[in-house]
This record gives C-alpha cells, sequence and structure tokens, in this order.
C-alpha cells in the first residue's frame, strides 16, 4: 500500500480557567498595537467581553469593538468588519465569541489585506493562493462556546446573502496566532447554547472518525472527542458552572475542529443550507439531521462506529451508537425534527441540490446524490 497525505496541525492554545487575563500579552507578542475585537451582537454587552475590552485598554492596546455580526455571518458583515478595522487604523483582531464572531474576525483580518472579492477565496482547489499575504492581519482567537472549533482553524463560513449559500472561505493565514481557551468564559452561555454547541463538537468528531480518507492522526482525535462529549456534554448541560465539564468540552470542540481535516459529511451538507435559508442554530441543526444521516450511511460505517461505540462505553455496536446519539438528544432537549426550527417542505428541492454541492459532502462514506439528499431532507423536516 502506497501512502501520500498532506497533514496540517493548529496552533498554540492557552487552556485554563482565568486565562483570559493572557490576552494583551498574546496580543503584542503577536505584534498587536492596536487590535480590535471582534465579537457578536448578543455578546456585546455581556461582562465577559467587557472584561476582555478591560484587559486591552490596561494593556494599552486601546478598547475597539465591532459587533455588527448576525449568527450566521454573510458578506455584508464582513464588509462593515473590514471598515471598522481600516477606519480605526487597526493591525489584528481579537476573534471573541462562538462560531459566528470566530469566523467573521477571522476573515475580516484576512480581507483587510485583499483587493479581490472575499468568494475568490472560496475553499476550492488552490484558490488560497490568490491572496495577498502580506496584508493578513494577526489573529488572536477567544472562544465563549464549545462547538465550532474555529479558534483552531483555517478558515470561515460566510454566508452568500444573495444566494443564500454558505462558503467556506480557506487560507493558511485564518490560522489564529494564539487561541484562548478559558472555560469561565462558557458558563453564562444558555442552557439551548451549551446543547447545540456541544453536539456540534461531537457531530465534527463524528463525522471525521466516518470520513473515508487516510488520516489516523486525526481519525485518534475524533474518537477521544466523541468521548469527551459523551461524559461532558451532559454535566455542562446540567451545570453550567461545573468548570471541569467546561473544560473539557473545550478541548472536545478544538479536537473536532483539528479532525474534521479528515473530512466531514452529509450532516453539514445538510445542514449548510438550513442554516443559510432559515438561519438555523448550527450546531442544533446539525443534532437535529444526525439520526436520518447515520442511518444513511450505516452500510460504509456499522463496524467502524461498532469499534467506536466500545471504546465509549456503548454495548450493542452499531444499533447502540445510534440509540446513544438519540438519548444524548433527548437529554439536550435538542428538537426531533427540523419543522420545529421553522423549516419548512416547500424549498427540498433547492435544499437538495445545495447539499450535493456544499463541500462537506465529499468526505462523506456514501455518495450523497439529489434523489438521496431529498429523502434525507423529507424524514429531517
Amino acid at each position: 500500500m502506497s501512502i501520500t497525505a498532506n497533514w496540517s496541525y493548529p496552533t498554540a492554545i492557552k487552556m485554563g480557567a482565568g486565562r483570559i487575563g493572557e490576552l494583551a500579552e498574546h496580543c503584542k507578542a503577536v505584534g498587536m498595537k492596536k487590535p480590535i475585537l471582534i465579537t457578536d451582537r448578543g455578546l456585546a454587552s455581556m461582562e465577559i467581553t467587557k472584561k476582555a475590552l478591560d484587559i486591552l485598554e490596561a494593556g494599552g492596546l486601546g478598547r475597539a469593538i465591532f459587533a455588527d455580526v448576525d449568527p450566521n455571518p454573510n458578506e455584508k458583515n464582513l464588509e462593515a468588519g473590514v471598515k471598522a478595522f481600516k477606519d480605526g487604523g487597526h493591525d489584528g483582531v481579537v476573534a471573541f465569541g462562538g462560531g459566528s464572531g470566530l469566523d467573521l474576525g477571522k476573515c475580516v483580518a484576512f480581507m483587510a489585506g485583499q483587493t479581490r472579492p472575499v468568494w475568490d477565496f472560496e475553499d476550492v482547489g488552490d484558490w488560497w493562493t490568490r491572496a495577498s499575504v502580506e496584508g493578513i492581519a494577526p489573529i488572536i482567537a477567544v472562544p465563549t462556546t464549545a462547538g465550532t472549533g474555529s479558534e483552531v482553524g483555517r478558515a470561515s463560513v460566510i454566508t452568500n446573502s444573495v444566494t443564500e449559500t454558505k462558503k467556506i472561505i480557506f487560507h493558511p493565514k485564518f490560522l489564529p496566532a494564539v487561541t484562548i481557551c478559558d472555560p469561565e468564559l462558557t458558563v453564562g452561555m444558555p442552557k439551548h447554547i451549551t446543547a447545540g454547541t456541544g453536539m456540534d463538537a461531537f457531530a465534527h468528531c463524528l463525522e471525521a472518525y466516518s470520513s473515508p480518507f487516510y488520516h489516523p492522526m486525526s481519525q485518534g482525535i475524533a474518537l477521544e472527542g466523541m468521548r469527551l462529549v459523551k461524559e461532558y456534554l451532559p454535566r455542562a448541560y446540567a451545570d453550567g458552572s461545573d468548570i471541569e465539564a467546561r473544560t473539557h468540552m473545550m478541548s472536545a470542540a478544538a479536537m473536532g475542529a483539528v479532525a474534521f481535516q479528515k473530512g466531514l459529511g452529509a450532516i453539514h451538507s445538510l445542514s449548510h443550507p438550513v442554516g443559510a435559508i432559515y438561519h438555523t442554530h448550527h450546531g442544533t441543526t446539525n443534532a437535529v439531521v444526525m439520526p436520518p444521516v447515520l442511518r444513511f450511511n450505516r452500510p460504509a460505517v456499522e463496524e467502524r462506529l461498532a469499534a467506536a461505540a466500545a471504546y465509549l462505553g456503548i454495548s450493542g455496536g452499531f444499533d447502540g451508537f445510534y440509540d446513544f446519539v438519540l438519548e444524548l438528544r433527548s437529554t439536550l432537549g435538542i428538537p426531533d425534527k427540523l419543522a420545529e426550527l421553522g423549516v419548512k417542505t416547500d424549498r427540498i428541492d433547492e435544499m437538495s441540490k445545495m447539499a450535493v454541492a456544499d463541500p462537506s459532502t465529499g468526505g462523506n462514506p456514501v455518495e450523497l446524490t439529489v434523489e438521496a439528499a431529498k429523502e434525507l431532507f423529507e424524514q429531517c423536516i
């Protein structure tokens, strides 16, 4: 067997309670003198955001924030963020928040140095080589949820508001120079956000583990990531102040994003068009579509998920693993059907075509056709 592969692993991660206190220090270490903190509207007025701004100000780095960020950030948010970056004379970005704040923050740092439109850097072939590297600003990532893993990723998901499609914008320089994972920042998350983001981390690990591509390092990380979610997400959901559980969930989130270098699959293929059109929470949407996709992929992953079940301490092979997913969703109050998230059946044909065209589809262990996608959407809705 001849094996050829290209692997890349993430950045410096500062994990631990209270480590947000190091924010100014790390900004200075990567050359920032006047950073802008980019987050979403919901976080803008919260105490954890104020504390981060206080730390930057006390460190002599100013106090600048941009928070005009939608739950599924789009090119309009991006344009406004780049304008704020340039108008303020900033030289770096603190990407702060969940997936929306992190993705938009990273993309602002990237696009501040570009002259081409953002869609020219979609994760297609070598399109990333079109970028001008010199103008890309340094990034410090500070996640406040435990799910997306964008804090260790080399891409951002930006919704094209005109076509209602989610696009993956990629460049190696999207990778933050330093990531601060402080579980104390996640303590105030609402229960439904803890559930949705945690299931996002689980979906990343599950799809990476199930992907047919060769990447044994990601395979192992994905397996352990699933174990951490199994053990600690119910605890974090039941008691938001459980710092041990919150810490392990931040690890699982980062592990999921590292693991999905091996590939994603139909869970994300279905979730992306739903989120783009109906603006649903991404992780929650992943959790809703997960069981039908597991059934669809069973012929290709039955033995692999039986092995995962054994590692996770679940009896019953594939069926046991499937039942565990149903039980976990129920424990976390995840809706059973997309209709409960406001999704309707009138755009199934359109969403099915979008799902098959989604970049995640290539990592699914069973070929996803338009007809198969329609059947899955019918089951999910």
